[in-house]
């Protein structure tokens, strides 16, 4: 499921990080730290049992300024995507869980609030197929796409061009099959990933975690490309509920048609 929120903040010069990524996955986790502990353990029990983690959340929608390290947001609202891979019946559980909650995007040189004004359902694109029915979908980046090869480093982040870019992100979505279902249904998904190019060339980003502390992490992710996926309407479902590639709770990989 996926839902647009939007947020606005009483202060008069709005300033974020521009690696505004992790400080709003901090919130986004508090957030769902409050989820009652029964809940959890319902996802369990019926086949979630990666529960919350399973998410992804796009860019943040909003003019700004860049200023070296810093956005200078032009207005006081916001917007951006979030999506959960949990069955339909937790669509209202979530908007209950968001509403009205304070949301900080901050570090240790600024520091912004903001309250959740308006969560919104967005439409499924592929509700209205059956389970099991292939389906094909073109899927753009809202967020940067991070694909890599485990090295001693941490990873080696492959672009868009590199041959290894789409079994690598082939492997992750049989990943996450793997774990919201079972080894056996992922190691037979029939799954197609076909990369489609635009006039302007996949554009890279680098995202730093954690910045000046000694956990941070850099990666490189990707935009400005688009994905075909052709998988049953299940798998790609998933794709757009938790997210393409790497470090998808960390606003990494946001997919949308």
């Amino acid at each position: 499921m996926r839902f647009v929120l939007k947020l606005h903040t009483a202060a008069a010069k709005p300033v974020i990080p521009a690696n505004y990524a992790y400080p709003l996955s901090a919130s986004i986790y508090r957030i769902l730290s409050h989820a009652d502990s029964s809940y959890a353990a319902y996802l369990d029990e019926e086949g979630y049992g990666n529960g919350f983690k399973l998410f992804s959340f796009s860019q943040i929608n909003c003019p700004f300024q860049e200023n070296g390290d810093r956005l200078r947001l032009l207005n006081r609202e916001l917007s951006f995507f979030i999506s959960f891979h949990l069955p339909d019946t937790a669509e209202t559980f979530i908007k209950d869980l968001f509403h009205s909650e304070m949301i900080g995007i901050s570090d240790k040189k600024s520091k912004t609030g903001f309250v959740v004004r308006e969560i919104e359902i967005l439409p499924n694109p592929v509700q209205d197929y059956k389970e099991r029915t292939i389906v094909q979908l073109v899927l753009k980046p809202l967020s940067p796409i991070v694909a890599g090869m485990p090295d001693k480093a941490g990873y080696d982040f492959l672009s868009p061009v590199d041959v290894r870019f789409i079994p690598n992100l082939l492997h992750n979505w049989k990943c996450k099959i793997a774990s919201c279902y079972d080894e056996a249904t992922a190691s037979s998904a029939l799954l197609q990933l076909e990369p489609v190019f635009l006039e302007t060339p996949p554009k890279p980003r680098v995202i730093i975690l954690n910045g000046g502390t000694t956990t941070e992490k850099r990666m490189t992710g990707w935009m400005n490309f688009e994905l075909q996926a052709t998988a049953e309407r299940r798998f790609v479902e998933l794709l757009l509920n938790a997210g393409m590639g790497l470090y998808n709770g960390q606003g990494m990989g946001y997919v949308s048609e």
